[in-house]
């Protein structure tokens, strides 16, 4: 049976009212006055959980830190190959197999090609959480994330490039094509970090320096000439497509002046305010028409750039555009929910991923890449819905949010989906703590 529940900031758990809900059982639910039709207007929250959901939240989070998590190179890999404790990452690459990319530039496959993902979404989940919480020693593990920012952004000595990830084994080697995607989460996280109490002026100015160092290399490699590619490593063309940062589809268009905006965000600095605008309404008009068969890491990531423009458009005349078009995107990533809840059923959330070097493993081929995106894509579809701060979550989709991470066996799950399901949950609570 559900209670109606409130963070209390000197507590590390969940204080429970005597406000019994009656539901046919254990639920995640934000209610209001108005029925549970699809409405999209805001309204007063009022969040209620069960502590059987808060256990396992709680067990999800340690074991991201303890077999995902690296205090080598401060990164979040992306899958397990073993439950064995010391073995679970034995899968990665070597030093040799990175520097000849082996098995390909971008290292997909390896667990280590979406680092900077996964670092976005780890500290956009932590300043969610301490938000709630109040709990210090948050500070640590954000700043532990942001280590690993760093090193993706120093370990190659290219100023302004984001490397995927680093090498376990030696600590500076990288693959060197990465993505507008790394560049989108890893932003998107760092300018949540600046603004949160969690990061000391030390750390502010250490994120303004490396912002600043990307939005230069930005402005410097995505031109006309180089077909607005922000170009690999060694200054050459990304063959795949995916380093280019205009004149893209209408989910990758506010990228871009995203990352100028943010920039100047945080640093002040009017030539990053400039590079925004000269960008800005061109990205917003596109955004809005967007196909619907882009997959929904790409519209949590359009949620998450158009979420630093609204912020700063939103007395402006490209708000409500912003507005429209992020409430469109929460309707479509419900249906993705509901359908990754589906397949979730019938799958095997337990099955561990195989070594790439002799096997399908990750890849598309093989039997395990359903299992390991399922669970990321449950919580990837409630996120971009929770992101859209003027759109409710509502009833069926917090029962989703429930279920998918209920579904999960703490001790038994490989997949760095978990992570998704842990910044949803407490972006869900942020949003009914900060209520009317």
């Amino acid at each position: 049976m559900p209670f109606f529940v409130r963070w209390k900031p000197d507590f590390h758990m969940v204080c429970v009212w005597l406000c019994v809900v009656a539901t046919s059982g254990p639920s995640l639910v934000f209610s209001d006055e108005k029925s549970d039709q699809q409405s999209t207007e805001l309204t007063a929250v009022e969040l209620v959980l069960d502590n059987q959901l808060a256990t396992r939240i709680e067990r999800l989070w340690q074991v991201t830190w303890s077999r995902f998590y690296s205090p080598r190179t401060h990164l979040v890999y992306d899958y397990l190959s073993s439950y064995e404790s010391g073995r679970e990452l034995n899968h990665l690459p070597t030093a040799a197999e990175v520097q000849n990319q082996d098995p390909n530039e971008c290292g997909y496959g390896t667990g280590m090609e979406d680092c900077m993902i996964s670092a976005g979404v780890m500290l956009s989940l932590i300043v969610d959480r301490h938000a709630v919480t109040q709990e210090e020693w948050l500070r640590e593990r954000a700043k532990q994330v942001f280590k690993g920012v760093q090193l993706c952004a120093t370990a190659h000595g290219v100023p302004g490039f984001l490397a995927r990830g680093v090498c376990d084994e030696d600590l500076k080697s990288v693959y060197p094509n990465s993505s507008r995607d790394q560049y989108t989460h890893a932003i998107h996280g760092l300018w949540h970090y600046f603004h949160s109490p969690l990061c000391d002026p030390a750390t502010r100015q250490e994120i303004r320096q490396l912002m600043s160092a990307v939005a230069d290399r930005m402005r410097a490699k995505v031109i006309a000439a180089n077909d607005y590619d922000s170009l690999r490593l060694d200054g050459t063309r990304d063959t795949r497509g995916i380093s280019r940062m205009w004149n893209v589809a209408g989910h990758e268009a506010a990228r871009l002046p995203m990352i100028y905006a943010a920039t100047w965000d945080v640093t002040g600095d009017r030539k990053y305010y400039d590079w925004y605008q000269e960008y800005v309404k061109p990205a917003i008009e596109q955004s809005c028409t967007v196909e619907e068969n882009q997959p929904t890491y790409a519209f949590l990531q359009m949620q998450a750039s158009l979420e630093v423009l609204l912020r700063l458009e939103k007395e402006g005349s490209l708000g409500p555009k912003i507005t429209l078009t992020m409430k469109t995107i929460t309707l479509r990533m419900a249906k993705r929910a509901e359908s990754a809840g589906n397949r979730g059923e019938s799958l095997d959330l337990t099955k561990l991923c195989t070594d790439w070097r002799s096997t399908a493993g990750l890849s598309a081929e093989g039997s395990y890449r359903p299992v390991w995106y399922c669970i990321r894509e449950s919580g990837e579809a409630a996120l971009a819905q929770l992101i859209d701060q003027s759109s409710r979550f509502p009833r069926p989709q917090q029962t989703a949010l429930r279920d998918a991470v209920m579904r999960v066996d703490p001790d038994r799950v490989s997949s760095n989906g978990i992570i998704y399901l842990q910044a949803a949950y407490w972006k869900a609570l942020r949003r009914q703590n900060e209520s009317p």
